[in-house]
């Protein structure tokens, strides 16, 4: 039986070097002095803050084994973005879609190589929201969470497998949610303006014995893209619960529900008709924390995640549905330690299980769950070779059911050159494993027993992907304007990269005519450019920043490889920001990206420039105890801009902001 939409809508996420640091790390004796600091929300804003999400070690920007953008919660809230893509529109290297057509809106790292963004990591917390429902994507959790919950951003730019496993491939987006303990009260706010923009938002935070709780409600609702099917609506429910079992002890627990409904298709193609859709998922997440003694912390973690789509039609040509529902599931349990061996040198290692479950007879024409296990044992050593030299070395050794084991290494060197100035040099290796659908892919079609097409049969051929990222760095801390210069140089080495091809099927076959599509590792490439992020607080109340990044596909085999491929990459872009205070509780802000060149995720021939400028005035106001904002939002001011497909754009479109908190 097919799920219908009103049922999903009730149910309620260089190899020696490597291997070195790991056999270090797993058989060093466990002798230590003094423990790390505890990491406070004042290390996060200061000068050179600390970041959690590069090698899993509390770092220092100067001393992290890659490139960092950090935003945090005010730029977030002053952007007048409606939602997490939207603020990564704004990072070196990202490109960025708003539509609701294949997914969700969606970012990637260094290219659209498709409609959905399978290369890239993103965590909430710490906990995975990767969907492995179809290809693979992080679309769907980047909208699991509102702005308004979340305290800052870490977005790590570059192959982090090393410490995250093969979905890590291009980077890490790690959403760091705000703390319960800070965040008590009420808080309250709507957006309403052009396009169907109704989008409301309440948060509530309170004490009980010693535990901090809050809980978030919102919903986000537009008429999506010009030439869409728009009327698009995401209603979220968010908990989190921050409990101390002891003094040296705390328990911290999250769950949440988000529901998606959206319309998709277009009047004019049988193959994709106008449809209502449906997406839900509900997740749990259990952290337990534990300074063991003065040297050695460890933490224990559990998550679980469910997810459901509803995307069901009748195929106008022939007595048959277009099917693409299912439901897909995954469970992680995850232990780590940390451990300070000298004042010089110091360790994380750790070791994760996870279980994916796909389950579509649509998709894959078998009623039964499709399960991959993955099984990871990871590290990372950081070493202070001299007062001014630091070493990161570490690794992952992950093993999945469904394909090979790989060794994801890391080795990076960085060099406080000067006071304020660190050059970083290094090497990583990176994989990604075929996902369930370019593996068992299998999708036909057949009417009173007779079959009449096969879009999709995967021969299961397919071997993982891999990338090889050399990259050297350079972070300063200027005096000038008060500001912060990151430059990163890169080679990306893409191998046995995954594409598609339709194939004909043997003589004979029961299958004809079909022409089925299946998946093949096929071009090798390198991605090569240059990024650089400059941030600035140059006067009283004013914050500027400014992006610029250069970058080519570099081909290996001409003769052979895709044009699509090489038009991903956008030739060169450019971001430039300006935030400031005004007297009398005024701001307004100012934001502005500009893409040259670059292709849309679902038209492969187009190729042209693409620029966006948003613009924001507020007004802040205290009343007693109460605090508010009123503020008015224009995006897109110059005017409709292509968005996913030619036939789609973002169009120019203003809303008014009210928020209240007590």
């Amino acid at each position: 039986m097919k799920p219908s939409l009103n049922a999903t809508r009730r149910a309620s996420t260089g190899y020696q070097a490597g291997a070195l640091a790991l056999g270090l790390v797993f058989f060093c004796p466990w002798v230590g002095a003094q423990v790390t600091p505890t990491v406070s929300e004042k290390d996060y804003l200061a000068e050179v803050p600390i970041v959690l999400s590069v090698s899993r070690l509390p770092q220092r920007l100067d001393e992290t084994p890659g490139a960092m953008t950090l935003i945090d919660r005010d730029f977030i809230l002053r952007s007048g973005a409606r939602d997490v893509v939207d603020v990564l529109r704004l990072v070196p290297g990202f490109q960025t879609s708003n539509a609701f057509e294949s997914d969700a809106p969606q970012a990637n790292y260094h290219g659209s190589f498709g409609v959905y963004s399978a290369r890239i990591q993103v965590l909430i917390d710490g906990r995975s929201v990767y969907s492995t429902y179809l290809f693979g994507s992080v679309a769907p959790g980047l909208m699991s969470v509102a702005l308004d919950d979340i305290e800052r951003i870490e977005v790590f730019r570059g192959s982090n497998s090393a410490a995250y496993g093969a979905r890590a491939m291009l980077g890490v987006v790690n959403i760091v949610t705000r703390s319960a303990s800070d965040s008590r009260g009420i808080r309250v706010g709507i957006n309403h303006g052009e396009n169907g923009i109704q989008d409301a938002q309440m948060s509530l935070g309170w004490g009980a014995l010693g535990a901090a709780m809050r809980l978030s409600v919102d919903q986000r609702s537009d008429d999506s893209l010009t030439g869409s099917n728009g009327h698009n609506r995401v209603q979220r429910a968010n908990f989190k619960a921050e409990l101390p079992v002891a003094a040296d002890t705390q328990l911290e627990l999250r769950t949440g529900w988000m529901q998606v409904a959206v319309g998709r298709g277009f009047a004019t193609n049988f193959n994709a008709p106008l449809r209502e859709t449906g997406y839900n998922s509900q997740f749990l997440q259990l952290d337990w924390k534990k300074t063991v003694n003065s040297n050695q912390d460890i933490s224990l973690g559990f998550a679980h995640m469910r997810e459901s789509f509803v995307d069901l039609a009748p195929y106008a040509l022939a007595p048959v549905d277009l099917d693409y529902s299912g439901v897909a599931s995954n469970d992680s349990l995850k232990f780590e330690a940390m451990r300070r061996l000298s004042s010089d040198l110091r360790y994380v290692w750790g070791a994760e299980w996870r279980r994916e479950s796909v389950t579509s007879r649509p998709i894959y024409n078998t009623p039964d769950a499709i399960i991959t296990d993955f099984t990871r044992l990871f590290t990372n050593v950081e070493w202070h070779l001299t007062r001014d030299v630091l070493l990161n070395a570490g690794g992952m050794v992950e093993r999945s059911s469904a394909s090979a084991s790989s060794l994801a290494p890391r080795l990076m060197v960085n060099w406080n050159a000067a006071p304020g100035h660190t050059l970083r040099a290094g090497v990583a290796r990176a994989f990604r494993p075929p996902s369930v659908f370019e593996k068992q892919g299998d999708i036909r079609y057949s009417a009173a027993g007779q079959l009449l097409l096969v879009t999709t049969l995967a021969r299961g051929q397919v071997q993982a992907e891999s990338v090889l990222t050399r990259e050297l760095g350079y972070l300063a801390e200027l005096g000038w304007l008060h500001s912060q210069l990151d430059v990163r140089v890169y080679d990306e080495a893409m191998s046995g990269f995954i594409q598609s091809q339709t194939y004909a099927l043997p003589v004979g076959s029961s299958l004809l005519p079909s022409n089925p599509r299946d998946y093949f590792n096929g071009d090798s490439f390198s991605i090569r450019g240059v990024e650089l992020q400059w941030q600035a607080r140059p006067w009283q109340g004013a914050r500027l920043g400014l992006t610029f990044e250069k970058s080519r596909i570099v081909e290996a085999a001409p003769l052979l490889f895709d044009p699509d491929l090489l038009a991903a990459v956008p030739r060169s872009a450019y971001t430039v920001s300006w935030l400031q205070q005004l007297p009398d509780g005024w701001h307004f802000a100012v934001n502005q990206r500009y893409l040259e060149a670059v292709t849309l995720p679902s038209t492969g021939n187009w190729r042209g420039s693409l620029s966006r400028t948003d613009l924001r005035l507020a007004k802040s106001a205290r009343w007693g105890a109460y605090r508010g904002e009123i503020a008015l939002t224009v995006q897109n001011a110059g005017g409709a801009l292509l968005d996913y497909g030619k036939n789609f754009s973002f169009p120019k479109q203003a809303f008014m902001t009210l928020r209240l908190q007590h």
